[in-house]
């Protein structure tokens, strides 16, 4: 029989409260309250392992479910550090959820033997044992829900799998968001993405205090996002907690707690809300100890009165924060992204005070994301597999020593969108989920294919990729340039997400059409995403536009950069880190938050006043220097593909964690 008075009251949220800390009646209640102060500061010595036997816990993984950068960490890190230290007996271990289900776009089942996932690969799986999470129904009635573990190898790297049925079950629900998909999908049980995660969290602590007792716990902890954000106030308090009421050894208490956690921070905007839930999330993460834990779950003074509990922000449970707080080390994905989400509240939202205190102290590191060069340069093998993928095109090798090809390939991808702009069934057959807005056949009307800049953009349609800012530039661009007898650039613009975004795009290609209707012919505007129809953009590409309002590292400008695509991007977070103006991409001079401009100098932040005045001036620059110095854009090219972001460079970022891992810095 549960106590309910060691609970926090349903609604305990849904009206107006302030939290105040009283004296601690007891060390461990001390003990909690300057833990995060604690943690903040680096008071606790890291202690170098001898070897490391890390575990990365990520919701997403590239291999087998993704939606985005934070999967490709989590799968790329630990296979690049295999590589590099499994023969010195040091390993990254991935666990991750067993996913299973279909949710239209995204596919996975086991068949007791071997687990497909959503990504086309599959391993092999064993059996390891069973775990029982207690966690709280719909009804707020604990209930103890059985975990099946299972371990496996793929890619040379280690992998545990979580089963359990009801959370981690990818069928929608009917009522599920359109934008929702794959993990992050509301099921056909009524579990959306933070209660999901949340267990997850809650089923790797019961799985942490299963390998103490056989004695194969890990050297080190890497969350990987808000998915897991839950894990160090599980790790950290609930031990402390469990040692006062005499329901855990010290023994095992200090062995949880010593294990060091290194959160990565991605997107700051995703942190994992859920105010409806908040106390039924809570009680199943803590249960009897969770009145207890909260009362005293007291932050590191700080100017945000939003943040005073580590627990919730202002009332709100907030899946980040405990790992924002309480994490022993504290990574994002490129320093310059470190640097705005440490000074710019726009930027760090609710923890820009928190990461200013863990910047001073050393407990929060800028790591730029690697990237595995092999996968994203071009290769005989995937240009052959993108010719039969459509049938009739020709798209051809190329590389930074002859640039040759990627003019050819121009011309072969204007045939392919002309075709698919005039044949319905082949337009069907090969993209039937993406939704095309009055494709033209232009095929007839370029008359110099190596004079004709090719633009794409390929990024999710969602707020932060600034989509919005780069069709302000485009139709700004046409309008000062119409009149000019050029061959016209070819902009390719979509991606899977908003229909809104979508919609606004369209509008681009109609204001455009009622100004120039040549130039508004060479707009192809789309809603989805093909692996494939992304590949042969990018093959032909000159430019790829990265208008984005925010962007932690980013990736898709190392892919575009790997195909000798120049970004055109503002100069945010891990833009400004992989990106050379003028060297081998094009970034604005200036780059502002909502409120006042974050890089750049004085003076030409009062000339251009705001993103979009930026980013039109550098797009109009990229686009002049195309037209006038056609050479100078071939040497930006090659450098740009001569670039490597492949994880095991020298001095590289497998390198920077690897000494994090040891040292607790990089």
């Amino acid at each position: 029989m549960q106590q309910t008075s060691a609970l926090l009251p349903f609604d305990f949220n849904k009206k107006k409260f302030s939290i105040t800390y009283s004296v601690p009646s007891s060390p461990f209640a001390l003990e909690i309250q300057n833990l995060g102060k604690c943690q903040c500061l680096g008071n606790h010595k890291w202690s170098d392992p001898e070897k490391i036997n890390g575990w990365m816990i990520s919701a997403e993984t590239a291999t087998f479910m993704k939606a985005g950068g934070l999967g490709m960490i989590a799968s790329e890190l630990p296979e690049a550090f295999n590589r590099k230290y499994l023969s010195q007996d040091e390993s990254l271990t991935v666990i991750t959820p067993m996913y299973l289900g279909d949710t239209k776009k995204k596919k996975a089942h086991f068949d007791g033997k071997t687990y497909f996932g959503a990504e086309n690969k599959s391993a092999d799986l064993q059996k390891l044992c069973d775990i029982t999470v207690p966690f709280m129904n719909e009804n707020q009635e604990f209930v103890d829900y059985s975990v099946t573990v299972y371990k496996g190898t793929c890619e040379n790297t280690p992998y545990i799998f979580m089963s359990n049925e009801r959370f981690f079950n990818i069928d929608p629900h009917n009522d599920n968001p359109p934008a929702q998909d794959g993990c992050y999908i509301l099921n056909k049980y009524g579990i959306n993405e933070v209660e999901r995660f949340a267990f997850f969290s809650k089923a790797v602590y019961e799985f942490v205090k299963y390998s103490i007792k056989t004695h194969t716990q890990p050297s080190t902890i890497i969350a990987n996002d808000w998915h897991s954000g839950a894990l160090s106030g599980l790790m950290k308090y609930l031990p402390i907690s469990l040692v006062s009421k005499n329901l855990m050894s010290e023994e095992d208490a200090d062995k949880i707690r010593s294990i060091p956690i290194i959160h990565i921070a991605h997107h700051l905007g995703y942190q994992g809300w859920d105010y409806p839930n908040t106390a039924r999330i809570l009680n199943s993460l803590y249960e009897l100890q969770t009145n207890f834990v909260f009362k005293n779950a007291k932050t590191i003074k700080n100017s945000n009165k939003r943040t005073v509990n580590t627990l919730i922000v202002h009332d709100c449970y907030n899946q980040a924060s405990c790992n924002f707080h309480l994490a022993d080390r504290v990574v994002t994905v490129s320093k310059n992204y470190l640097e705005e989400v440490s000074k710019e509240l726009e930027l760090g939202y609710d923890f820009r005070d928190i990461l200013k205190i863990r910047k001073d102290h050393r407990t929060f590191f800028g790591i730029i994301n690697g990237y595995d060069k092999k996968l994203i340069s071009p290769n005989e093998q995937k240009v052959k597999a993108i010719n039969d993928f459509f049938g009739n095109t020709n798209f051809k090798m190329f590389d930074e020593k002859s640039m040759d090809n990627k003019k050819h390939n121009k011309s072969e991808f204007i045939k392919l969108i002309s075709k698919i702009s005039t044949d319905e069934e082949y337009k069907q057959k090969l993209i039937p989920l993406i939704d095309t807005y009055k494709f033209e056949d232009i095929s007839k009307d370029v008359k110099n294919f190596a004079k004709t800049p090719i633009i794409c953009a390929t990024s999710r349609l969602v707020e932060q990729k600034g989509y919005d800012i780069g069709a302000q530039a485009i139709l700004n661009w046409i309008k000062k340039h119409t009149d000019e007898n050029i061959e016209f650039p070819i902009f390719l613009l979509g991606g899977a997400g908003s229909v809104e975004l979508f919609k606004m795009l369209t509008k681009l290609k109609d204001k455009v059409a009622k100004i120039n209707k040549e130039a508004a012919k060479r707009i192809y505007v789309f809603h989805g995403y093909k692996d494939q129809f992304a590949y042969a953009m990018q093959l032909a590409s000159d430019f790829y536009m990265m208008p984005c309002r925010f962007e932690p590292c980013g990736l898709t400008q190392m892919e575009a950069m790997a195909k000798g695509a120049l970004p055109i991007a503002t100069s945010t977070g891990g833009l400004v880190d992989s990106i050379d103006d003028k060297i081998d991409g094009f970034r604005t001079e200036v780059f502002f938050s909502n409120s006042r401009h974050v890089y750049g100098n004085n003076t030409t932040a009062r000339r251009l006043q705001n993103n979009e005045n930026a980013f039109s001036e550098t797009l109009d620059e990229s686009l002049q220097t195309f037209y006038d110095m056609p050479n100078f854009i071939t040497a930006m090219q090659r450098r740009a593909m001569e670039k490597d972001f492949s994880w095991d460079t020298a001095g590289g970022s497998l390198e920077k964690y690897h000494t994090l891992f040891h040292r607790g810095h990089p």
